[in-house]
């Protein structure tokens, strides 16, 4: 089945945050950070099943490299990334992200 990809702002927002932040530190970590972000989303988007439910209907896929977690769900056929965030931070903090 072919899905759509939904990224809401606030997850964007998310992206850029820890982007400019990991820029900060060293200037081509941002970069990095924001393509091991997007090598998960085509990972997610292509079979959004190999990561099973965490918690409600959300799934989590991980970052390689970076201690960072993709939040997301699955409505009908449409896949949402509802948030980026470090894997130590409570997931509680978003979960009511629309």
């Amino acid at each position: 089945m072919n899905y759509s990809l939904k990224i809401l702002e606030v997850s964007k927002q998310d992206i850029k945050e820890i982007a400019v932040w990991y820029g900060g530190k060293q200037s081509n970590l941002a970069k990095k950070f924001t393509n091991a972000v997007k090598k998960e989303v085509r990972i997610i988007h292509k079979n959004p099943f190999l990561y099973q439910i965490r918690y409600d209907d959300v799934r989590i896929a991980y970052t390689e490299t970076f201690p960072y977690s993709i939040h997301f769900t699955i409505y009908q056929t449409t896949i949402i990334i509802k948030a980026v965030y470090h894997t130590s931070r409570n997931s509680e903090i978003w979960v009511n992200r629309e």
